[in-house]
Parts: structure tokens; C-alpha cells; sequence
């Protein structure tokens, strides 16, 4: 346990000088996973004294996926510190996002591995889906096809940095998650409208929106890439990410209309 303490603790330096890249991804996804265990301990001793499923539960959300969502979403902080200290040109130049490793980014795109791996493995073991082909459990394998064959070959980290900017979208997603199991369903409250409203912006921007932008790129600096599997490999990811952002508006068009239809309904009953 304290070798991987030491080398995590590394991040403050370039991880991939440090260690070989191989060796930290295994590294940065076991840590990642026993923190996971003992972080469900820790709230598990919260919620036993209530003795209920929904507070372990709630904690669980709470605790380890809304911390994950906003630890990756602090792939704006690298960009906003690479502008800084660097500047703004060549930033998303086709060398620097192939070939480049920004600072941070390294360790960033592990942890984002390790947490995909860790909530891949519980859903899969507590059945935590739905449905024939669970888009949640697809979107976790083509994340994890992508971002280990990256950090295990040191290439194009950069690119995949850039696409955990739809997890500012996931926040909200957890948010709701979160408010409804809390009880917090009245389509009329101001706090439900002002989520919904922040739910479809980062959608559509943070998702959708960064999304579509990287398969562009991707398109337009097609002939730059080497002859290989890195151009195939990132536009079938992408390719797979954009389907299931549609999958996911239309799911979440329907939980609107469902909320909004309640609204109507509460009024016509009041009438």
C-alpha cells in the first residue's frame, strides 16, 4: 500500500517519466479500486446504524460518484493552466493532442480509468443495469478500450482528456439522481426547473457539443495521423460516444416530458 501511495503521490511531477506509463496504469487502477472499498466502508458505518438500503445508497452517490464527476470535470483547470503558462496557440494543434502529454493529464486520464474499471466491475456484479445492451455499461467498455490502450501506449492522452468534458454534464445527471432519491420530486420547485435548465445546457455544450467538435478534428487531421490503429480506434470511439449521447438526449427527453406531464396532471387535478 505505500508503494502505491508513493508513486501516486508522484503526480506533482510528469507521471510517465517517473514510471513506466505500463506499470502506472496498472498502478493508478488498483489504488483507485481499494480506495473505492475503503470509501465504501467508511460510508457503509455511516449508513448501517439507520439500517436502511436507500441511506448506503444515497451516501454511495454522494460519496464516490459525484466525487469522481468533479474530480474529472478538472480537465478545464489543465486547459485553463496550459493557456496560462503557455499560452493558447498550438493548443489543440495535432501534435499536442496526439503525441503531447499536458501536465496533469497523465494522472487525470488514469484516475478516470480506474473509477470506469471499479463502477464497470459493480455494476456487472450487482446488476446495477437494465435492458438487453445497457448504453451505461458500453459507454464504460468503449472508455476503457480507449483510454487504457492510450495509457498503456503513451499516445493521444490529450485527445481523451478533451472528452471528459461531458462529464460536467454528469454531474447534473447525479445531481437528479441524487434529488430523487432524496424525495425532491415536485416538478413545480424552482430548485427541479433550475436543474433541469443546467441539465440541458451541459448536454448539449459540455456533451454533445465537445463531442461532435473532436470527431471534426478527428475528420479533418485524418491524413496527419501515422498508418496504424490510433485514427480507426479513436473515430469508432467517438463514433460509439456520439450514438450514446443521442440514446442519452432521448432518455432524457422522456424524463422531462414525464415531470412535465405530472405538472400538468397536478394542475388539471387541482382544477
Amino acid at each position: 500500500m505505500e508503494v502505491i501511495e508513493l508513486l501516486y503521490n508522484q503526480e506533482f511531477s510528469p507521471i510517465s517519466n517517473l514510471v513506466n506509463p505500463k506499470t502506472f496504469v496498472v498502478v493508478e487502477i488498483v489504488y483507485y479500486i481499494i480506495n473505492e472499498v475503503q470509501m465504501l466502508k467508511f460510508v457503509y458505518a455511516i449508513a448501517s446504524p439507520f439500517a436502511t438500503c436507500f441511506t448506503f445508497l444515497f451516501l454511495r452517490f454522494v460519496v464516490i460518484d459525484l466525487v469522481f464527476v468533479s474530480a474529472s470535470s478538472a480537465v478545464l483547470f489543465i486547459l485553463v493552466y496550459q493557456c496560462l503558462k503557455n499560452g493558447s496557440d498550438g493548443l489543440f494543434e495535432h501534435s499536442q493532442l496526439v503525441g503531447g502529454t499536458w501536465e496533469w493529464a497523465y494522472p487525470t486520464l488514469c484516475f478516470s480509468c480506474g473509477y470506469f474499471a471499479y463502477d464497470q466491475l459493480d455494476m456487472l456484479l450487482y446488476r446495477l443495469y437494465s435492458g438487453l445492451i445497457p448504453s451505461i455499461l458500453m459507454h464504460h467498455l468503449i472508455l476503457l478500450i480507449c483510454f487504457t490502450l492510450a495509457l498503456y501506449r503513451n499516445v493521444t492522452v490529450n485527445y481523451l482528456i478533451l472528452t471528459l468534458i461531458c462529464e460536467l454534464h454528469s454531474i447534473f445527471l447525479h445531481v437528479r439522481k441524487v434529488r430523487r432519491m432524496a424525495g425532491v420530486r415536485d416538478a413545480k420547485s424552482k430548485i427541479v426547473k433550475l436543474e433541469w435548465v443546467l441539465n440541458w445546457v451541459a448536454f448539449i455544450v459540455a456533451r454533445c457539443g465537445s463531442h461532435i467538435l473532436i470527431t471534426i478534428k478527428l475528420i479533418r487531421d485524418a491524413p496527419k495521423f501515422e498508418k496504424g490503429v490510433q485514427l480507426p480506434l479513436a473515430l469508432f470511439g467517438m463514433a460509439g460516444m456520439n450514438l450514446l449521447n443521442a440514446g442519452l438526449g432521448i432518455d432524457l427527453f422522456k424524463a422531462f416530458k414525464r415531470e412535465i406531464n405530472t405538472l400538468k396532471g397536478s394542475y388539471n387535478h387541482g382544477e
